[in-house]
């Protein structure tokens, strides 16, 4: 008689979710007390706050509205190139559903709001790029070597090689909405107490005060003779005429209120350092001038937006030109256009460029993105040279 027996079960290999303690996150302090429960915020609660989503927009808009060229090396000098598949990504359409121009703001955007950065997946035949998709959270990962910090990319589980990946980060393991996460929480608990003060109506405009005792029946009849006499438009600035020695007394913001509003402009503050983003930018425009505004917006260009286009360039650069091609080629933003808002300040430049013989007229006009005329590559200074027609009209007047 054969004994009976069950069938074990398969061996399932378990690997455990590892977390290191060199590089804790929010929730690894949290469980150990090295942060008070609840000062954690989550992205989607941290974009919330009016100042987070106006500084992520500012750079990634920025850096998205500027043109993007690609740059051939010919001996000494560049010429850009006009037919390459991969710039056609970046200045029409990235793929089916997104331009390029959302393809570079929702990387950009990424790498502030998110550890691993923006990673987008170039789909290559035969060496060719012919798409790049940016998908959603959880669907691609980036794990980093613990030794060379060299990345490892899993699309849906499945290992992808670096070469078919644009990825775009910061300067930390962490992004600046996650190094800033106290001062955005703060700022939220902040905004979350104003909404309930106000909404709630926690404090009352004014306080009458009687020596008799009315009574709850008293009580509302004072009231509604008041609201009767005073409330509404038809009422407002008449004089209040009270009785039984009742006296009216007007509510104030105390001292207390007014470092409450002060310390909600410090935060805003905050963010802006997080950011690198000039506090004007953020409307927080209690110490701006005139002249300083101005120079806030270079400043914004030069060490904010600047960096992350280098970023994006070579990132660009890695993933989608070969190797034989990056000898040669390269793509760079021009950063020309961030003076297009300002037309009496780029129209001295190109004048000034003109007459100091480093730009040729029809260069000045490819610059305005307009068609080039006939004998505008001659360097001349239309100031001093007479011996060149200042404009098309006198050269048709003299023929």
């Amino acid at each position: 008689m054969a004994w009976p027996f069950t069938k074990p079960a398969p061996v399932v290999d378990f690997v455990p979710d590892t977390k290191s303690l060199g590089d804790p996150t929010a929730e690894l302090l949290e469980l150990f007390g090295a942060i008070p429960a609840g000062t954690s915020i989550s992205n989607a609660e941290a974009l919330s706050v009016p100042a987070v989503s106006a500084a992520v927009r500012i750079i990634s808009e920025a850096a998205a509205s500027l043109d993007i060229r690609l740059k051939r090396k010919v001996g000494a000098a560049e010429t850009d190139v006009t037919e390459h598949p991969a710039l056609k990504l970046l200045t029409g359409q990235a793929n089916g559903w997104t331009s390029g121009f959302e393809l570079i703001r929702d990387l950009v955007a990424s790498a502030l709001t998110k550890d691993q950065g923006g990673v987008a997946y170039v789909t290559k035949v035969r060496g060719e790029v012919r798409e790049v998709i940016l998908y959603r959270d959880g669907v691609f990962t980036v794990d980093t070597d613990d030794k060379t910090g060299e990345p490892k990319y899993r699309l849906e589980g499945k290992a992808v090689p670096a070469a078919n990946v644009v990825h775009v980060r910061g300067p930390f393991t962490k992004c600046p909405l996650t190094m800033a996460r106290s001062a955005i929480a703060t700022a939220s608990a902040m905004e979350g107490y104003a909404n309930g003060l106000w909404t709630n109506g926690a404090r009352p405009g004014g306080v009458i005060q009687t020596p008799n005792k009315l009574g709850a029946e008293g009580v509302k009849a004072m009231l509604a003779g008041w609201k009767a006499a005073f409330s509404g438009k038809a009422n407002a600035g008449k004089t209040a005429v009270l009785y039984e020695g009742a006296t009216y007394q007007q509510m104030a913001l105390t001292s207390v209120d007014g470092e409450f509003t002060a310390s909600r402009t410090f935060q805003i503050l905050e963010i802006a350092r997080a950011f690198r983003v000039p506090p004007g930018m953020l409307f927080e425009l209690t110490r701006n001038t005139w002249g300083n505004s101005e120079q806030q917006a270079k400043e914004f260009i030069q060490y904010t937006l600047i960096p992350w286009l280098r970023i994006l360039e070579g990132a660009f650069n890695r993933a989608l030109l070969t190797d034989a091609e990056r000898a040669d080629y390269r793509f760079a933003f021009d950063i020309d256009d961030t003076s297009q808002a300002d037309l009496t300040a780029r129209a001295t430049a190109i004048s000034t460029l003109i007459a100091a013989r480093v730009l040729n007229p029809n260069e000045a006009r490819d610059w305005l993105g307009m068609q080039p005329r006939p004998g505008g590559e001659e360097f001349a200074n239309p100031a001093i040279d007479t011996a060149q027609p200042a404009n098309d009209n006198q050269s048709q007047e003299a023929a």
